[in-house]
């Protein structure tokens, strides 16, 4: 789980995030696409720049419909109320982005148990979905879904293999369960494996992908599956908030985001390998090799906790993120230039030197 670094007043500006993805910035011309977008009243289908990023979205993830979101975090929810019925069992990783990091929302709004498997990497395979399978009997939760994450994200931003993907769709599928995939990062896959999106999901029942991270815009994210789900699921975004009305302007960036900002997620990949050789480097550190775009490491020699080694990147204007004891995560981005990534390294060298 996240974790703030401690208040401390006068800091200086931060010149390198590396928190997050989602601190990304429009650029420019992405900007340029927002304003010149047609919008309407997207609650009558009446947005053609919504309407549009839904249909290419919905073709691209080989569904039959897709729905415009504010964030991945409801994408999931939505998903969930819609698969699901209280009293019923999820099954997803222990550290998925479901159990970690929405504030409970499984429980609160589906009033569903999530039941974590445990696997290397934030991945389990289709053995473990078997050992995990309920007789269906009055005295067990009725099973319902099965959630991946591709890419894992507190595991580092490792890629499920295609292969494992199928695997476990299958035995879920099997036993009568939904399949849904996390996409948050699922581009981040797409590039780092050479693998086509539809390979990645065509398993998966249910699928968002997050354009608010490596892809880089300011908002949203795009949930598709079957017309008949997409259906329910508009009717849980009406209960839940409504509609965004004139959200061509949002979707906008998402579809520029399609046309420019997939292919160079080659950079922040190649960009977290520099970061994490550099940091293997310094003494004291211990590095988990990136997959993607993330970097994990700590402090092996507990000569101060890692909040300290965070804070001190700070007041030097870098900024990390803390994921649980004695971790932290960098995550490199269309924001984040080769140089400084070299800077990154010469602050945190530093900073673990200092006494």
């Amino acid at each position: 789980m996240y974790m703030p670094l401690p208040a401390q007043p006068g800091l200086p500006p931060v010149r390198i995030d590396l928190y997050s993805d989602t601190h990304t910035r429009p650029t420019a011309a992405m900007r340029t696409a927002m304003l010149a977008a047609e919008v309407g009243d997207e609650q009558y289908g009446d947005d053609p720049t919504v309407n549009a990023l839904c249909d290419r979205m919905a073709a691209l993830l080989g569904k039959e419909a897709a729905v415009f979101l504010p964030s991945g975090t409801m994408c999931n929810q939505i998903a969930v109320l819609t698969h699901t019925r209280p009293g019923d069992e999820v099954l997803c990783h222990e550290t998925a982005h479901l159990v970690t990091s929405e504030g409970g929302g499984a429980s609160a709004l589906s009033g569903v148990n999530l039941l974590g498997l445990r696997g290397a990497e934030g991945q389990f395979d289709a053995d473990a979905v078997t050992e995990a399978l309920r007789p269906r009997t009055r005295n067990a939760p009725p099973q319902s879904l099965l959630s991946v994450e591709q890419t894992t994200n507190i595991a580092g931003g490792a890629v499920w293999p295609v292969a494992a993907l199928d695997a476990v769709a299958a035995t879920a599928h099997g036993a009568g369960l939904a399949t849904h995939m996390d996409g948050a990062r699922l581009f981040n896959a797409v590039v780092a494996s050479n693998q086509p999106v539809g390979a990645h999901v065509r398993g998966y029942d249910t699928v968002w992908v997050d354009f608010t991270k490596g892809l880089g815009a300011p908002l949203g994210a795009v949930l598709a599956g079957t017309s008949t789900f997409i259906g329910a699921a508009w009717r849980w975004k009406q209960r839940l908030g409504g509609a965004m009305r004139q959200a061509g302007m949002c979707a906008a960036a998402c579809l520029y985001a399609l046309d420019h900002n997939i292919a160079r997620l080659a950079e922040d990949h190649a960009n977290a390998a520099r970061l994490a050789a550099g940091l293997a480097r310094v003494p004291g550190l211990a590095v988990q090799p990136p997959a993607t775009n993330l970097v994990f490491f700590e402090i092996t020699d507990g000569r101060f906790p890692i909040e300290e080694l965070a804070l001190r990147a700070r007041r030097a204007g870098l900024l990390v993120s803390l994921l649980g004891r004695n971790r932290a995560r960098a995550c490199t981005h269309l924001d984040i230039t080769a140089a400084d990534v070299d800077d990154a390294v010469s602050i945190l060298t530093d900073a673990m030197k200092a006494g």
